[in-house]
């Protein structure tokens, strides 16, 4: 064997011992949770979405149907599915619904006292739907920078009145701003 040969199998077996004791193999993979996304038209679910991808605000368009997107935290990959919020596909939503392990819900907490009931009986309507009722639930109240934005207690009062929250399903109600998405979701998996 030449010499060169020779520190070419060294090196090698050096490589070798070095990945042996230093590397232990690959990272673990990270886990994955599937999410649904839903709300009506409007009310900041891509914008979240793009926001927690890292995506240019400026190519947000509307949802219309859905998309599916791979949210990478440090520790976990959320598989999101948002569904679009208009009323010919709210209609829809169940059908997306299996294989969810969460919910999160995005409220415009801005927008008119009828897209707020209308708002209130979708999420009373996902909060008892079998595949649903028994997932933790993150309700957002966006659009808190505008100027007709309510508090989040109000939106709270609302969606609780009439109603009583599923017993089942645990809940939390979050005040987000669109263009501050970085204060949504303090999420450390």
């Amino acid at each position: 064997m030449s010499d060169l040969r020779i520190s070419e199998a060294f090196l090698y077996m050096d490589y070798l011992c070095f990945r042996a004791l230093c590397c232990k193999g690959p990272p673990p993979a990270r886990p994955e949770y599937d999410l649904v996304c839903i709300g009506l038209t409007g009310s900041g679910k891509t914008s979240l979405l793009s926001k927690l991808c890292s995506e240019s605000p400026d190519s947000v368009v509307s949802t219309t149907g859905f998309s599916i997107k791979a949210v990478p935290f440090q520790n976990a990959i959320l598989n999101v599915k948002e569904l679009g919020g208009a009323d010919n596909i709210r209609k829809y939503w169940s059908r997306y619904y299996q294989g969810s392990q969460g919910v999160i819900f995005v409220l415009d907490s801005a927008s008119s006292e009828d897209d707020l009931e209308t708002a209130r009986n979708e999420l009373h309507s996902a909060l008892q739907h079998p595949q649903l009722c028994t997932l933790p639930f993150l309700i957002l109240a966006n659009h808190q920078d505008k100027p007709a934005a309510r508090s989040v207690q109000e939106p709270k009062f609302r969606l609780e009145e009439g109603k009583q929250m599923a017993k089942s399903s645990a809940w939390l109600l979050h005040s987000t701003r669109t263009l501050l998405w970085e204060k949504v979701l303090p999420l450390n998996f």
